[in-house]
């Protein structure tokens, strides 16, 4: 009887360990690029298209509440003209806010909040900038009041009812008179909560005279996105507007008249 020898099995533990590590490298490798790449391409939204802002006033009332969160479309007015009725989140052109203190953080919540930010996850809290709604065009004549209350652009009463916050039983939509011509690469802007929003009207005594530079605008706010239950997108009420002309070009670059009192800072 001969004895048949089983051939040695060979131990491959050694091959398996290094193929193992390898293919773990080429997870966390891959996984770092796709981190990589999607970090540069939210930096690079929130600079050239989109930026997030929260609502810290009721200046905007109804149509934006305190603590809302928005979505801005930087490609306007950049790239895209703004038209009457949008509404416009700009940098402060001088005056219109008070200074604020940047409150104390300490260094990890101040680093989380700046990557945060800085990739657009987080609601920019920018103390310098407001949001309004867009009133007047450059060479635009805007009037307050008619006998019914109502102001008026380039000699066309507007019906504002679709948006405005008045108090009650008050129709006039300004508490304070003015006669205005908004000046070259300029804007006349208002909020819609209208007793409350030092918009336009109470800052004719600083730098530029209430109007807004063009330059100073950040975007055109589209988008509520939170709370759920205020998410909308946001409208600029053509029909309003709609039957207003356009400033002719000698009017665009006509002189600004102002008459109007000025009143608290809201």
């Amino acid at each position: 009887m001969t004895e048949t020898s089983l051939p040695a099995q060979e131990d491959h533990t050694d091959d398996r360990r290094p193929r193992r590590s390898r293919s773990a490298w080429l997870f966390f490798r891959d996984l770092l690029i796709i981190f990589v790449i999607a970090l540069l391409a939210s930096v690079l939204i929130k600079t050239f298209l989109v930026r997030s802002f929260y609502i810290p006033s009721g200046s905007m009332e109804n149509t934006l509440q305190i603590d809302d969160r928005i979505l801005v479309n930087q490609l306007e007015p950049n790239l895209m003209p703004l038209s009457r009725g949008d509404v416009v989140v700009f940098k402060d052109p001088g005056g219109w806010l008070p200074p604020v203190a940047e409150p104390k953080k300490n260094p990890l919540a101040a680093a989380v909040d700046w990557v945060l930010e800085g990739v657009g996850l987080a609601a920019d809290d920018a103390n310098d900038h407001l949001i309004k709604r867009v009133i007047g065009l450059p060479g635009d004549h805007v009037v307050c009041c008619n006998a019914l209350g109502q102001m008026s652009v380039n000699g066309v009463p507007l019906d504002e009812t679709e948006y405005l916050k008045l108090p009650d039983g008050v129709s006039a939509v300004s508490q304070q008179p003015f006669d205005v011509t908004v000046p070259a690469d300029s804007l006349w802007v208002m909020g819609d909560n209208r007793y409350n929003s030092a918009d336009s009207r109470f800052n004719q005594d600083k730098p530029g005279n209430g109007f807004v530079p063009e330059k100073n605008v950040v975007g055109r706010a589209v988008l509520v996105t939170w709370p759920a239950d205020h998410w909308t997108w946001l409208d600029n009420y053509g029909d309003v507007f709609s039957g207003v002309p356009d400033a002719s070009p000698a009017e665009v670059g006509a002189p600004t008249s102002t008459s109007s009192g000025l009143g608290p800072d809201e």
